[in-house]
């Protein structure tokens, strides 16, 4: 019976502590841009790699 007094004030506690962290996300923007971070991954920034000794060809399947 005595842990019972103990467990429901460290599970409200706990519940509490997740609600806080839960309202701060909102508020520092975590959940505003949910589908771009899975888009830019997906975008190749970088240059295309180009071998300089070998000739340019405009048909893709001749490489």
């Amino acid at each position: 019976m005595t842990a019972i007094l103990w467990l429901i004030p460290a599970a409200l506690a706990l519940g509490a502590l997740g609600l806080v962290a839960f309202f701060w996300s909102m508020r520092s923007g975590q959940y505003e841009d949910i589908e771009g971070a899975a888009e830019r991954i997906l975008i190749d920034e970088d240059k295309p790699i180009v071998d300089e000794d070998e000739p340019e060809s405009e048909d893709p399947r001749e490489r």
